[in-house]
């Protein structure tokens, strides 16, 4: 008999575990906040990820994540005191780390440095997916395009030759002291630039020719030169700023000579001061980028003295700038880790960019053009180059009252 009646109170005995799981859809309350638990999807999983958050997640879509970012226990709960899900004593785990997660929790650490309250810090991943696909990508397809339009350019046109010889008369074009500050720039942004370019690209192109305990001692060394050879670059953006500045302000002259191409286009060379409209917007392209270049990395070398993105984006909070593009305001509240971040980013596209400029102006400086090497080599130049490509600056050099006439 009691054989018989075994099978029977064993299927009792387990039925109990699986209807205490078994949970009324009735007693299970929306959120305070944020999209309801009783409705769609997320009726089935008590307002928890579903299947499709996962599967969307996983194919690199957004995912609508404030059904956990709005509900992290203690004064949002999700479910009623009288609930079979409520949790007893406090929030759970899950709300304890989803509080976490989005930087709400009262986190308590032996470490007390500047960054020890962010334990969790989802944005990271976004950079690196950024900085390994994108910034890699078109940095690399950047600078190519533009070596290649160069190249090109040079098999078309040739080397920018004067209409008549030169006269074998010198008269000076920079000072030394000019030339000391241009040639510190150029040093250090070359020797930033390899060292730079050797950081983003280095894991996909170092690692695979010369393996991974190589490229660790060149990224070191690679990081201190980098970050000491900066301020090289940074005294030297403000020496040119303080002697070229005053010749590279925009006048009429410049409207002509943009017109004409600089001479590629209509013939002869227009008339041009001490620096021509192209030589300027070189200038202030190296002053502009050179100086947003310096200010994000002061942010990288002190992240923790030195916060660029949370000021900037609270001032275009406060102009009200998102708005015109119906935007959100943007977030001020950055941890430390998402100021690197972003100030690394904006360091490399506006490095890839100024890069991409210099290439042509050591084109021109070198390859390009007839003689206009001599100006920085040797700080003087021949009166026949200065005549033809700046014609009102060296009549005033001369003496003259009026320019040549144009060739």
């Amino acid at each position: 008999m009691l054989r018989a009646l075994a099978p029977f109170l064993l299927l009792i005995g387990l039925s109990g575990p699986v209807a205490a799981q078994y949970v009324d859809p009735d007693v299970i309350a929306p959120p305070s906040e944020g999209p309801r638990a009783d409705v769609g999807p997320r009726a089935e999983t008590g307002g928890a990820t579903t299947l499709e958050d996962i599967l969307r997640r996983q194919n690199g879509e957004t995912v609508d994540d404030s059904y956990r970012s709005e509900n992290l226990g203690q004064d949002k709960p999700v479910y009623p005191s009288d609930s079979r899900l409520f949790t007893r004593g406090g929030p759970s785990d899950a709300d304890l780390w989803r509080a976490t997660r989005y930087g709400e929790a009262d986190i308590r650490t032996q470490n007390n440095g500047p960054a020890s309250h962010t334990l969790i810090q989802d944005g990271g991943m976004r950079w690196l997916d950024f900085r390994a696909g994108p910034l890699q990508f078109w940095g690399a397809v950047g600078l190519g395009a533009t070596l290649l339009v160069l190249a090109a350019f040079y098999l078309i046109r040739g080397k920018v030759m004067l209409d008549h010889p030169p006269q074998g008369r010198y008269i000076e074009r920079f000072k030394p002291v000019e030339r000391f500050a241009h040639w510190l720039l150029a040093a250090s942004f070359i020797t930033l630039g390899i060292t730079g370019l050797i950081s983003l690209f280095g894991r996909k192109v170092f690692i695979p020719l010369f393996g991974h305990e190589a490229f660790a001692a060149v990224a070191v060394a690679t990081k201190w030169v980098h970050d000491n050879i900066s301020w090289a670059f940074m005294l030297a953006l403000v020496l040119i700023f303080v002697f070229w500045v005053a010749h590279n302000l925009p006048d009429r002259t410049d409207i002509k000579w943009l017109a004409r191409g600089g001479g590629m286009l209509g013939g002869g060379h227009p008339p041009a001061k001490k620096f021509n409209a192209g030589q300027k917007l070189i200038f202030w392209a190296v002053i502009v980028f050179g100086t947003t270049i310096s200010l994000s990395g002061l942010s990288l070398l002190f992240p923790f003295q030195f916060h660029l993105f949370s000021h900037t984006f609270g001032f275009i909070n406060d102009i009200g700038a998102p708005g015109w593009f119906g935007m959100q305001p943007l977030t001020v509240d950055l941890a430390p880790q998402e100021e690197m971040q972003l100030s690394q980013l904006w360091h490399a596209v506006m490095a890839l960019i100024l890069t991409a400029i210099i290439f042509g102006h050591i084109y021109i400086g070198t390859l390009g053009m007839e003689g206009a090497f001599d100006a920085m080599g040797k700080g003087e130049v021949d009166v026949e180059w200065a005549r033809e490509h700046h014609s009102i600056w060296a009549a005033e050099v001369e003496g003259k009252t009026t320019p040549r006439r144009e060739v």
